[in-house]
């Protein structure tokens, strides 16, 4: 296994090795974007970005919205050679997408005006902030107006149909307070006419700030909305659109069960709520709740596995589920009313692929289904309800020559922990012409309440398919998924049984004949930079490297820091460190408590505007381990946030990675 020392004699190789032959002259090297600031790397092979750039290339399409008159629908995509995604219409299936946003931040979120279409409106951020602002696109105009107060956050809930009145959530943010911070935080819901912005009606004030997911009821008169607690706990709360007031519905008035709880769609009728919950088992079903009677019906029970969303038909005939089945989501479908399952043919494009978004048109009796897989990202597809026939809307960008109809699908491999514990975890192999153990790349999900899921590898399949490196994805305990009990099992105290869970790994990989357990790199983003860090401190002797990508480096100082309104949310996951005992606890478990351990390798990827993991996060292990004359790789974007979107920055990114693979694992 690679030391520092050699660690850093290798990067200097990749500037020295032309003067190891002579007058040979140096390679030309990349340069970086001028937003991105670089530390400590070697100079970047111009040689890199072909292969990366190949990959990057390949681009597909998000589902968005439907026209709410016609068959046509809003699209989420990058044009290949653009920076970020924005937003198409694509007016029928295969149609040439029809670009209605451009401009330097990305565009994924959209809906049309709901009577007839008339304008959508977007929500966009500023270089990463998520600071989102809501703006009203009209037809034939290149600029949007700004329909939202900046200085919030906001987000549109839902409409009022029968006025085209917008219901929009606000939040404020820790720059506007005093002091930079906030102690409390309240959700403004309001009702905006996107026409006329400035007739902003508050409806209600909602404490804190965990309110998401809501639905207008048919009568206009009521908002179902979820509360978010924690990744155990969530609330159904109805609130009244006239006068403000508030219940909660689920769980029941005057219950102690906590369990998760998520809005999902009202009966046509407007008599019952349709929603997903884990309060009858270990995972989420397909609920429906009698509003008159308080009587809940299980309509997923036999299912073991979580539902993850539910769409309702215009008729209310049918109701459309995403299933995540050990990582891939399928496609179900039940009758809305009896709860029986409905079969489904065979569906070119969509079965055996794992499904991301469902939305039923709001007229038609036809279903969006947007799916990806190992071969290809998002692809677009319709069903149409009556026939059960299948329409493909979209087909993904790809380069000339490019066949990705040959690579394998994820496998999906299970180990023991130290106390016995199976965990599970997706795998990509090689191509069987690479010879010998391979060498391991580690990628860790965020969350830590999310899971890995099957699906497009994106420039991953560079290190896979063109260097014959296998990516294991593992989904240790906390990930969602695998039931309730197992999300548990990282909360508070035992956050480091998840790092067990990664030397467990290890231990797995030593017994593959194909695999190298001395070839391992963690990598990780979000909460899976801590991870990667906690691997760099507790698994040193076990790692050729680690790479963290807007990763927590100490508990105190993230919860001190994230935005206010998703501290209290934080701390039911990790702990509250306004408590001494729990402060203790979560400082002796930080990476940046234990920088002395970090021997091996490190990159470190940070957007300056995060507001989730604050930047000093990643700045403060940086400089940390800079006080020792330790190398650390270290990019930092100032139009970044919780991640890199712009397509430059996320290719130096990349290029910088696999030079940081072919020095810790290929040499």
């Amino acid at each position: 296994m690679h030391t520092p020392l050699r660690f850093a004699a290798c990067a200097g190789l990749v500037l020295l090795s032309a003067c190891a032959t002579g007058p040979t002259l140096a390679p030309a090297l990349i340069t970086p974007p001028a937003a991105l600031r670089v530390e400590g790397l070697p100079g970047l092979p111009q040689t890199l970005l072909p292969p990366i750039q190949r990959y990057t290339a390949v681009s597909g399409h998000g589902f968005v919205d439907w026209h709410p008159q016609r068959a046509e629908m809003l699209v989420a995509h990058r044009v290949p050679g653009a920076s970020t995604t924005q937003l198409f219409r694509v007016a029928g299936p295969l149609a040439k997408p029809d670009a209605l946003t451009d401009g330097k931040d990305p565009v994924s979120s959209a809906q049309y005006e709901p009577r007839e279409g008339r304008y959508i409106v977007f929500a966009r951020a500023s270089g990463g902030d998520e600071a989102y602002q809501l703006y009203r696109l009209d037809p034939g105009r290149s600029e949007p107006v700004q329909i939202t107060e900046s200085g919030q956050r906001h987000s549109l809930i839902d409409w009022m149909r029968s006025s085209s009145l917008a219901l929009v959530s606000s939040v404020p943010l820790d720059r506007n307070a005093v002091g930079g911070t906030r102690r409390e935080v309240s959700t403004t819901l309001s009702l905006v006419d996107p026409v006329q912005p400035n007739t902003r009606r508050v409806l209600v004030d909602l404490p804190g700030g965990g309110w998401f997911g809501g639905r207008v009821s048919p009568d206009e008169a009521s908002l179902a909305i979820t509360r978010y607690v924690s990744a155990e706990e969530s609330e159904i709360w109805r609130v009244n659109l006239i006068d403000g007031q508030r219940q909660r519905l689920l769980p029941a008035p005057g219950s102690t069960q906590a369990a998760s709880h998520f809005v999902n769609e009202w009966a046509r009728d407007g008599k019952a709520l349709h929603f997903s919950s884990d309060r009858a088992s270990e995972f989420r079903e397909a609920m429906r709740l009698d509003l008159a009677s308080g009587t809940v019906a299980r309509l997923s029970a036999g299912i073991p596995w979580d539902v993850q969303g539910s769409t309702l038909s215009a008729d209310g005939r049918w109701l459309a589920t995403s299933v995540n089945v050990d990582g891939r989501s399928e496609l179900r479908l039940f009758d809305a009313v009896s709860g029986e399952p409905r079969p489904l043919p065979s569906l070119p494009g969509v079965s055996g692929g794992n499904v991301t978004r469902l939305d039923f048109h709001p007229r038609l009796a036809t279903l969006a289904v947007a799916v990806s897989s190992a071969q290809g990202p998002g692809q677009i597809h319709s069903i149409d309800m009556n026939s059960l026939g299948s329409q493909q809307w979209t087909r993904a960008s790809l380069p000339a020559g490019m066949d990705l109809r040959g690579l394998p699908d994820q496998q999906v491999v299970r180990w023991k922990s130290f106390d016995g514990l199976t965990i599970s975890g997706l795998l990509s192999q090689p191509p069987a012409r690479f010879s010998g153990k391979r060498p391991v790349l580690m990628l860790v999900h965020g969350g830590p309440e999310s899971q890995a899921q099957a699906g497009w590898m994106g420039r991953l399949n560079h290190l896979i398919q063109d260097l014959g490196v296998a990516v294991i994805e593992p989904n240790v305990r906390g990930s969602t998924g695998y039931g309730k009990t197992f999300t548990s099992l990282d909360n508070g105290r035992l956050r480091e049984d998840s790092v067990k869970d990664m030397a467990s790994l290890i231990d797995w990989i030593a017994t593959q004949p194909g695999l190298d357990a001395s070839k391992v790199i963690v990598v990780g983003g979000s909460y899976g930079g801590y991870m990667a860090l906690a691997a760099s401190t507790l698994l040193a002797d076990r790692i050729a490297g680690a790479v963290s990508s807007v990763g927590i480096s100490n508990f105190v100082s993230f919860l001190e820091n994230t935005e206010s309104y998703r501290r209290d949310l934080r701390r039911a996951e990790y702990g509250d460190e306004r408590d001494p005992a729990m402060r203790a606890f979560l400082q002796s478990i930080s990476p940046l408590s234990h920088v002395e351990k970090i021997n091996r390798p490190l990159l470190v990827v940070q957007g300056k505007n995060d507001p989730r993991v604050p930047w000093t996060e990643s700045e403060q292990i940086v400089r940390s381990l800079q006080s020792r004359g330790k190398p650390v790789w270290y990019l930092l974007a100032d139009n970044e946030g919780h991640g890199f979107a712009r397509r430059e920055n996320a290719e130096f990114y990349f290029a910088a990675l696999v030079q940081f693979v072919e020095l810790t694992l290929l040499r």
